[in-house]
């Protein structure tokens, strides 16, 4: 959801790449149900897993809860974690919260970095 929303939000600006330490086989159901309700299609997103490559050649990574030392490889970089519940097995409900939550740091980074 943070890659999208960045992607969008930031107009060609910057660029995010979402990545995992133990990613799932495919993007939760429910995570596509609510991004599609706003206009987002995440049908063809595979989870892909966070390399070192990736943290070599990023600005900053921002992390959904992986802060967990010897479970998440970001050391190196400038790294913030929003502790944000995995919306995996969440109902409805819980995963559109997640996603406004997503959305509003999402607005409130960008606006940071254009600051």
């Amino acid at each position: 959801m943070a890659e999208a929303f960045f992607n969008r939000l930031a107009e060609g600006k910057a660029m995010a790449l979402s990545a995992g330490t133990d990613p799932a086989a495919a993007v939760d159901p429910t995570v596509i149900r609510v991004m599609e309700e706003i206009g987002f299609d995440l049908s063809g997103k595979v989870p892909r897993p966070l390399t070192a490559e990736m943290l070599d050649h990023a600005d900053r990574v921002i992390t959904m809860g992986c802060g967990v030392e010897g479970v998440c490889p970001a050391t190196f970089t400038e790294t913030e974690d929003w502790g944000l519940p995995d919306p995996k097995g969440q109902p409805i409900e819980k995963v559109r919260e997640t996603r406004d939550e997503i959305r509003r740091r999402v607005i409130e980074m960008l606006a940071r970095m254009e600051g």
